[in-house]
């Protein structure tokens, strides 16, 4: 089926073609017509023909303009002019707008019709490249996700040798070598960092994949997971080493946008972890990294380049305690790492002893790794000496209640290491600022330039500045401007504008304006003041 609308002023035109198309194409073709330009435009928006025969000339608004109108929402008609007007004005802007043919009136039947059916050619290689496209998007909406899909369990649940991942890559065409993770969390609300309701949010989530689909990928050309839990993992290739300053920057402003329009999408809060880069085999490890950078901040996008951060056993051995305290020191829980540490030791007393030694040694075995991730969360630079006097004093104890001293005094100073470590990476950011803003404040620096002198990207350190100095980047760097300048202004014979250029402001006029928005007066009047 064919629709075919006819545009002339002339009603003896339109009967006639109308006559001559219906007695050649019958059945195939849905005939609509219209004398006037607007009444065409308004036509093609009703009717949506797929073939349009128009004449040039109708009152009001002619048929070139009303073509322009009519391709703006239908790119896919197929214009034939038939008009008196031969001009090469009018064949021109017709070409231009992509007219199959320009006919002059009167045209013979024979020619009419052999351009009209030329056009129904047209539409039919149009429609059937229509078809193949959507057939093959079709397969590929069903194949592909659940190639992508097996690829990111097996990497998550390292259940695939190398070969596999070999074929993933050949079937998915993933040239990279290495990849790193990106973790979206939903959730109902945030409170710190965690995200609730992630039960009844993954039921919902389940009906908006394709949807988080697409929109993850207008940002990261990526492997998009399916949704585990209120979680979605989602792999990124890329070449084996660590993207650089320009490169992460890039990352977390795609991921901020992502965020933003996924939330709007979707109607559900989320946040997103982005973990290192490492090869395809291990990135798992990137997945680890990307939900425990989510765990250590509050932030709706988290890197963790830009944070400080992973048997069988005999019967009734307590297996759970031990990952529950571990899972405490993590976390910089005293209070929730000393009550398993106590339970068990009470069980290593209880069930051995008399075996002071293996007590010893499995106490400084647990404090040593409890030690390890307070190391790894806390980002602090190991020291291989510190702890030489452990083994030495650990084996002059004597009694049980000297060595379980021992062993909660050592948990306990792990997890204040961790509960610690947020300030402790703010106070050496915003220290390491200080003193590039000290140095450079008579300069054009900028947020962006400081950050990047400190390696943590702007909307990080931004959050860390404030929080270490009670004001914005902006308030820091003008208050010390001012000082400065106030120094200046009462200890030196210096002219005015070389006060403001030397504390970074080049524009005299706007120097006193700021001096005098943050002293209450002018620096001419504050030197009278002072003088």
């Amino acid at each position: 089926m064919y629709r075919i609308m006819i545009a002339d002023d002339e009603g003896i035109a339109i009967d006639s073609l109308t006559l001559l198309l219906k007695k050649e194409f019958g059945e195939e073709i849905m005939l609509e017509s219209a004398r006037s330009g607007r009444h065409v435009i308004e036509l093609a928006e009703t009717f949506r023909p797929d073939i349009a025969i128009m004449d040039i000339h109708m009152p009001g608004i002619n048929g070139i303009e009303a073509m322009r109108e009519i391709r703006r929402s239908n790119d896919r008609i197929v214009f034939i002019v038939v008009s008196a007007y031969d001009t090469f004005d009018y064949a021109k802007e017709a070409i231009g707008l992509g007219v199959l043919e320009y006919l002059n009136k009167p045209v013979a039947r024979d020619e009419l019709l052999s351009v009209v059916k030329k056009a129904m050619r047209q539409i039919d290689r149009e429609r059937e490249k229509r078809s193949q496209d959507l057939l093959v998007r079709e397969k590929l909406e069903t194949v592909v996700p659940v190639l992508e899909s097996g690829l990111i369990y097996n990497l998550l649940l390292r259940e695939c040798y190398q070969e596999d991942i070999d074929n993933y890559r050949n079937l998915l065409g993933i040239e990279s070598a290495g990849a790193y993770m990106l973790v979206l969390v939903f959730g109902q609300e945030q409170e710190g960092s965690h995200m609730t309701n992630a039960a009844g949010i993954s039921v919902r989530l389940q009906e908006q994949t394709t949807l988080i689909r697409e929109t993850v990928r207008e940002f990261f050309p990526g492997i998009v997971g399916s949704v585990m839990a209120n979680k979605v993992p989602v792999l990124v290739p890329c070449e084996e080493e660590e993207p650089d300053y320009n490169a992460r920057l890039a990352m977390q402003e795609k991921a901020q946008r992502l965020v933003e329009k996924l939330g709007t999408g979707t109607g559900i809060k989320v946040r997103v972890g982005l973990g290192g880069v490492h090869s395809l085999k291990e990135a798992v490890i990137s997945y680890n990294e990307a939900l425990d950078s989510l765990t250590l901040v509050s932030d709706s996008v988290v890197m963790t380049a830009d944070l400080p951060v992973g048997v069988d056993y005999e019967e009734n051995y307590p297996v759970e305690t031990e990952h529950k305290r571990f899972d405490c020191v993590e976390k910089g829980d005293a209070t929730g790492a000393l009550h398993c540490a106590g339970q068990y030791f009470d069980w290593m007393t209880d069930s051995y002893g008399d075996y002071l030694m293996d007590i010893k040694l499995k106490v400084l075995e647990f404090v040593l790794w409890s030690e390890h991730l307070a190391y790894y969360r806390s980002g602090s630079v190991y020291e291989f000496r510190s702890r030489e006097n452990y083994l030495p004093s650990l084996l002059e104890l004597e009694g049980i209640g000297n060595i379980r001293q021992w062993f909660f005094a050592k948990i306990t100073g792990a997890c204040e290491w961790v509960a610690s470590r947020s300030q402790r990476q703010a106070d050496s950011v915003v220290d390491r600022a200080k003193v590039y803003i000290e140095e450079h404040f008579g300069q054009d620096i900028s947020l962006d330039e400081v950050s990047r002198n400190v390696d943590i990207s702007p909307f990080y350190f931004s959050k860390l500045f404030k929080e270490g100095t009670g004001c914005t980047f902006i308030e820091y760097l003008t208050n010390l401007r001012i000082s400065k300048a106030r120094d200046l202004i009462e200890h030196s014979d210096l002219p005015m504008k070389e006060i403001g250029q030397s504390v970074g402001y080049a524009d005299a006029n706007y120097f006193s304006r700021i001096f005098k928005k943050n002293v209450g007066v002018t620096p001419t009047d504050y030197k009278g003041q002072v003088g």
